[in-house]
């Protein structure tokens, strides 16, 4: 079963953020647009060079009304480690939410069981706690924030245009689409 368009599940865990650890629940995630952004381990080799890149666009994500959520089985003391020994880590504005148990990674069904980490997947939630996109990649496979970034103007798009869609390669202010019988075929 896809956890497209299901419901964020309750958790509640420590981000580190901000030179300071922090709560941070599934309400936090309500209300606004939302990216969790799973990633295997701290100290490893595609993790920083996503998040470099994420924290290199953030700007632009928080410009939309974004907060990103980025989540691994480490703990927040591991995160904060991290963030104050790596110049590509120390520039991360986002929280960096610890996931020790694992109850993050089990509900969004990104746990690989034998390893105890996170595979990279990467979740967009509307405001209503509905996820909206899932993007899951292997372990070598590094993720693109500016391609993320366009997904979420699209998710946000269709939110706010529901008789429209975005077709591929979709761009903010590219013409859309309105699905009905007279397209069928025409595309």
């Amino acid at each position: 079963m896809s956890l497209i368009g299901t419901e964020i599940k309750s958790f509640t865990a420590t981000a580190f953020h901000r030179g300071d650890f922090h709560p941070v629940s599934d309400d936090d995630l309500r209300g606004k647009w939302s990216v969790v952004f799973f990633y295997p381990a701290d100290f490893t080799f595609v993790c920083p060079t996503e998040l470099g890149d994420l924290a290199d666009n953030y700007a632009e994500f928080q410009k939309i009304g974004v907060e990103i959520y980025a989540v691994s089985t480490d703990t927040h003391f591991t995160h904060k480690a991290w963030h104050e020994t790596s110049d590509t880590i120390g520039k991360i504005e986002f929280p960096m939410v610890g996931d020790p148990t694992g109850v993050l990674s089990r509900n969004f069904e990104v746990m690989i069981e034998d390893a105890g980490l996170a595979d990279r997947g990467t979740f967009v939630i509307d405001p209503e706690g509905k996820i909206q996109i899932i993007e899951l990649n292997a372990g070598g496979i590094g993720r693109n924030a500016t391609e993320l970034l366009r997904k979420v103007k699209a998710a946000q798009y269709v939110a706010t245009n529901p008789n429209e869609v975005c077709p591929a390669k979709w761009q903010e202010g590219d013409a859309t689409l309105a699905p009905s019988a007279d397209l069928v075929g025409k595309i």
